[in-house]
C-alpha cells in the first residue's frame, strides 16, 4: 500500500473548533508523557495562535486528515507549525510526503525553515531525517532549523 494521496485546501476561521480537537487527539500521548496535558490551556494556546490564513488543511479522498500551517516570518525564513495528523492517518509516510513538499516549496524560494517540536515528540525524529538540527530548548520546547538549499 503506497502513500495516501492528499491535497491542500485552505482553512478558514470555521475549522479553529475542529483543528483544536485535532491537536488534542495528535497531541495529548506527547503531554502527557512531559506531565504537562491541560486540555483547556491547549484549547486556548491553539484559539490565541491559529492563523487561517497561513493554515492549510490536508484532504485524503475530501476527508480531513489533518492541518500545516506555513509561512513567511521574515525575508528567507519559513515558519512550519500545528503540522497535525489525524492518528488514522499517521504511520503511512503521509506526513513525510507532505513535509518532503513543503521543504521543496522552501528550496524553491531558497528560504530555510524553523519549527517547535515538543520535548520527546516522536515528530523530531522525522525532523531530523530531513536535515533539521537543534538550535535550542526549553522546559517544554526542541528548537529546529533547516538552512536554506539551493
Amino acid at each position: 500500500m503506497g502513500v495516501p494521496a492528499y491535497v491542500f485546501t485552505p482553512a478558514g476561521p470555521e475549522h479553529l473548533a475542529a483543528l483544536t480537537d485535532l491537536r488534542l487527539a495528535v497531541m495529548a500521548d506527547s503531554f502527557n508523557r512531559i506531565g504537562r496535558f491541560d486540555p483547556e490551556r491547549a484549547r486556548v494556546w491553539f484559539a490565541d495562535t491559529y492563523r487561517p490564513e497561513t493554515t492549510r488543511l490536508i484532504l485524503v479522498d475530501g476527508e480531513m486528515a489533518g492541518c500545516v500551517a506555513f509561512h513567511a516570518v521574515e525575508a528567507g525564513v519559513l515558519k512550519l507549525e500545528h503540522f497535525y495528523l489525524d492518528p488514522r492517518w499517521q504511520g503511512r509516510g503521509l506526513g513525510t510526503a507532505i513535509l518532503d513538499g513543503l521543504l521543496a516549496e522552501a528550496d524553491a524560494a531558497g528560504a530555510r525553515v524553523i519549527l517547535t517540536v515538543l520535548r520527546q515528540s516522536d515528530a523530531q525524529r522525522l525532523y531530523e531525517r530531513r536535515g533539521f538540527t537543534v538550535t535550542g530548548r526549553d522546559d517544554l520546547d526542541v528548537y529546529m532549523e533547516r538552512p536554506a538549499r539551493v
